[in-house]
């Protein structure tokens, strides 16, 4: 089985409307209308870009949910990663997550640059951009050996806000 991406990601959530919000208004996801009959509690979402069917299902569990004890209580899911184009686009979407209050923390692994954030749930994601395979060198290679602080100006410095992030890497050449 040669498995070529993720296709779609779908999450329990406990208050639909507001997750769809912030899938909406914060990352640009847009509702999909394909929810079976008999799914009242249900949306479907596809990500700014994407040609999928869809990238996010949403299903409501109900406000009494607790929160997932993934990787705390019990084995789970620890986060889903996202990849954005450029520098700049990861700039806005940090500035974006900062602003709804779900920017957790900010890392770099060498050869990615990394935004965490939170969902409504507490659900975590990251949110990445790739150093093309083009401008990979040995000390980008060598620092994925520990995770560092992302200093996006520099990093922009480095590779220039607008250079397509992945090529030749999770994107085609």
């Amino acid at each position: 089985m040669g498995i070529h991406r993720l296709n779609h990601a779908v999450l329990f959530v406990s208050q639909l409307s507001r997750s769809v919000a912030f899938y909406r208004d914060v990352l640009g996801f847009r509702p999909i209308p394909m929810t079976p009959d008999g799914f009242a509690g249900a949306a479907f979402l596809q990500a700014p870009g994407s040609t999928n069917d869809h990238d996010l299902g949403l299903f409501e569990v109900g406000a009494g949910a607790g929160p997932s004890q993934a990787g705390r209580a019990t084995v789970g899911l620890y986060h889903l990663a996202w990849e954005v184009d450029t520098l700049d686009e990861l700039e806005a979407t940090a500035v974006r997550l900062a602003g709804a209050g779900a920017l957790v923390g900010t890392s770099d692994h060498g050869t990615t640059k990394s935004l965490y954030a939170k969902d409504p749930d507490g659900l975590e994601f990251e949110v990445v951009w790739l150093i093309p395979a083009n401008l990979l060198d040995q000390a980008a290679l060598d620092a994925r050996k520990r995770i560092g602080p992302l200093d996006l100006a520099k990093e922009k410095q480095r590779y220039g806000g607008q250079t397509r992030g992945g090529v030749g890497i999770s994107v085609p050449a």
